[in-house]
């Protein structure tokens, strides 16, 4: 069967913990830090090779000052895609609900792949491969994350703790999410096993998203929708309205949905966390590019 995956690339960080290097009007994820491609254009080539998987065109949500810049590295690469403008940044879960709605245009209804563009991620293969499982489960209507297997007891990212398996192998239920620990307790993470780096990165049908942000944030969603329908095509961009966008309140995919789904509320769609070992950098600040310049 041949399966259909849109990639969403959230792109609206300014990575001003990168400066000088990054700077507010040419932010990390447009930079070269690893190789000759961008950050983001290393998020775009991710699916580069799914042969058994149609994926579509990206949908990239972006701060309008970088429009024209992205437009230009996609198209060096050959690639095209739908890139949505916020005129301010509402954080995460905004992003990802005007992404829905702008897949859902159409009647369609396609599996969501939600990459922030700032990421590393060396081993193609094993991503690949999450991605297959991902899209077993995002069919079931499951919520989907990815947590990063530790290597290292680290205090900069945030925690998920796995629960039962599920019954697709190497795929679980979340059991709990917990917030950036100190250095003990990230020890004692580390030690115990089942708790994974949360990535940000995410997986589901677009209605399942739509649905999940209704029962958590109704008023998160009512802004979105307040803002796309009047939004206007200029160019290869689609600008939604600053005015109704600026009445949307902000927050992360974390905190909006997926938190409260790890309470396992029979109101919300089922959720599922992939274990991921595949080379994974945040490259937040300099001491994460060197460490993964060492590596």
């Amino acid at each position: 069967m041949n399966q259909t995956l849109t990639p969403v690339i959230l792109s609206g960080g300014s990575g001003t913990r990168l400066w000088p290097l990054s700077r507010q009007q040419y932010p990390k994820q447009l930079l070269p830090l690893v190789n000759q491609y961008s950050l983001l254009q290393e998020t775009a080539r991710r699916l580069d090779g799914l042969d058994d998987i149609s994926v579509q065109s990206p949908i990239i949500v972006s701060n309008e000052e970088y429009r024209f810049v992205i437009a230009e590295q996609l198209r060096v690469l050959g690639k095209t895609g739908k890139i949505i403008l916020e005129p301010f940044g509402r954080n995460t879960a905004p992003a990802l609900t005007i992404a829905a709605l702008a897949a859902m245009q159409g009647g369609n209804d396609p599996i969501l792949l939600v990459m922030p563009s700032d990421h590393v991620i060396t081993d193609i293969s094993a991503f690949q491969e999450a991605v297959h499982k991902g899209m077993s489960l995002a069919e079931n209507g499951m919520l989907v994350t990815f947590g990063i297997t530790p290597d290292t007891p680290e205090t900069g990212y945030g925690y998920i703790q796995y629960g039962s398996m599920l019954h697709e192998p190497g795929t679980f239920r979340i059991a709990r999410f917990v917030e950036k620990p100190d250095l003990a307790t990230a020890q004692s993470y580390l030690e115990e096993g089942s708790y994974l780096w949360n990535s940000g990165m995410f997986m589901m049908r677009a209605s399942i998203w739509l649905e999940a942000i209704e029962i958590c944030r109704r008023d998160m969603l009512d802004a979105c929708r307040a803002a796309w329908q009047p939004g206007s095509v200029d160019g290869d961009f689609y600008r939604i309205d600053k005015t109704a966008f600026a009445a949307c309140p902000g927050d992360s995919i974390d905190y909006a949905v997926m938190e409260p789904l790890s309470a396992h509320l029979d109101t919300l769609p089922p959720g599922a966390i992939i274990p991921l070992s595949a080379g994974w950098s945040d490259i937040g600040a300099w001491d994460a590019l060197a460490h993964l310049a060492q590596g």
